[in-house]
């Protein structure tokens, strides 16, 4: 029997799922304070240990959507204002907004506003981060060069495909963020690697073809 891959934690007003395929271990739900998150107690997670309102905030601290909450009065998480692409430092690109990313599951609803995206090329949760840049020991500083044509509006929803064996494409309104915090490109289409060979990171320049991705 395969091991279950997510864990509820029920609470009174509101409920708390973890999934474990998602998570990058963080710690932004451990380092908040209060009694939500106590790492070594079982259960992990107390939904009843905090009101609705903080756990609704610590949940949507998770970069990566491994958690996510049902709130029992029926009001869902709501997508952030401007769809935007953080390019981390060494690791992955952190997504939040209103994504739609081709292959999500419908068990995974975090997903639906953040998700950390690997651009190191060997995750083995394609094309979630699954921290394998850690051990290939991916390099990049999270530098980004170009600016883009600009935005007249933001928001809406951001589409995610992952390119067979090549690059993500991401459509819709989007801000790409250095490692810096900087604003460094806006635009309404973007290529970003995934297989972590471009030259031209977080963009894709075709590298993907030459050292052979696999997106399976």
């Amino acid at each position: 029997m395969s091991e279950k891959q997510t864990i509820d934690y029920p609470g009174d007003e509101i409920d708390v799922r973890w999934d474990k395929r998602l998570c990058l271990h963080i710690g932004e739900c451990g380092q908040a304070r209060g009694d939500l998150f106590v790492g070594g107690r079982e259960p992990w997670c107390i939904p009843n240990a905090a009101s609705k309102t903080e756990v609704r905030e610590v949940v949507e601290r998770c970069p990566s959507g491994a958690l996510s909450y049902t709130d029992k009065s029926g009001a869902p998480e709501s997508a952030p204002a401007d769809n935007t692409v953080t390019v981390v430092y060494n690791g992955p690109l952190y997504l939040t907004g209103d994504l739609r990313i081709e292959g999500a599951g419908e068990d995974q609803p975090g997903v639906r506003t953040r998700a950390a995206l690997c651009r190191c090329g060997v995750s083995r949760n394609k094309p979630f981060c699954d921290n394998s840049h850690l051990e290939a020991r991916f390099e990049d500083f999270g530098a980004v060069g170009e600016q883009g044509p600009g935005l007249t509006e933001t928001g809406g929803p951001l589409t995610v495909k992952p390119m067979p064996d090549g690059c993500l494409r991401l459509d819709g309104n989007l801000t790409i963020r250095a490692a810096t915090g900087r604003v460094a490109w806006e635009g309404t289409t973007a290529y970003l690697c995934r297989c972590g060979a471009s030259k031209n990171k977080p963009f894709c320049d075709g590298s993907h073809r030459a050292v052979g991705f696999k997106s399976e």
